[in-house]
């Protein structure tokens, strides 16, 4: 069965790999393990691992079975561009999507080299959507990796996020996706960080979408931005 998810701009989790190992700063607290860990505790068998790389083949077919059309975030428990994980893994993953046209898949990873590096081997259709996580300035080379994919819609998830971002390149970019970090151990968002990435985003006409404030008790923060919500999607897909 899909998995209904609070993560406010999609509508579904599809988790064909669970597990990962943590790559840069924004890793730091990650939900995926600290839910990883939780459902383990409670015997499910698909954690039995914990939060170490498991691959389920059974789980790569499952979207064909969904009538309903729905938005599905990829690997929400994991990367799906792991280093650890085969390419023709992933090829099966990405065979799924393009057969489930009803369904837009939303993809992110850490690993731009990686996607890079396979991109050209993979099915870019157009309901396939290919982002990257930036948290800080230091990773701001994973939009550029982005902008090499041939992915229909690519859009940047800048969170959690944990400094200024000022002068982004948004060329080739079709949909910015920015929030704080939740959680035990949050650190601290500046509204100001926030509101240059929404500024940035409305002058070059590219969709933003205000993820939560963040903190311990995430839904106490809420997600208001200067008095409104941003919940901005791309309408049409551009090459």
């Amino acid at each position: 069965m899909p998995r209904k998810t609070g993560i406010e701009w999609t509508e579904l989790t599809w988790n064909p790999v669970t597990g990962c190992t943590k790559v840069s700063p924004g890793c730091k607290h990650c939900y995926a393990e600290r839910m990883a860990k939780r459902i383990q505790a409670m015997g499910h068998p698909r954690y039995k691992n914990g939060f170490n790389l498991t691959l389920h083949d059974d789980l790569i077919k499952l979207p064909l079975t969904w009538v309903k059309p729905r938005q599905v975030f990829v690997n929400s428990m994991s990367d799906l561009f792991h280093e650890a994980i085969p390419l023709q893994f992933i090829a099966s993953v990405f065979e799924t999507m393009a057969k489930a046209k009803q369904h837009t898949f939303q993809i992110l990873t850490k690993r731009s080299d990686r996607l890079t590096e396979l991109a050209p081997f993979l099915p870019w259709l157009p309901n396939i959507w290919m982002g990257v996580s930036v948290e800080n300035q230091q990773y701001i080379h994973r939009i550029d990796h982005l902008r090499e994919t041939p992915s229909f819609v690519r859009f940047l998830s800048l969170e959690p996020l944990l400094g200024p971002l000022d002068n982004l390149d948004l060329y080739g970019i079709h949909w910015v996706i920015a929030g704080g970090e939740s959680g035990p151990g949050t650190r601290p968002v500046d509204v100001n960080w926030i509101r240059s990435i929404r500024d940035q985003c409305l002058e070059s006409g590219v969709p933003f979408f205000f993820q939560q404030w963040g903190g311990v008790h995430r839904t106490k923060a809420g997600r208001l931005l200067d008095e409104r919500t941003w919940d901005e999607y791309p309408m049409i897909a551009l090459r």
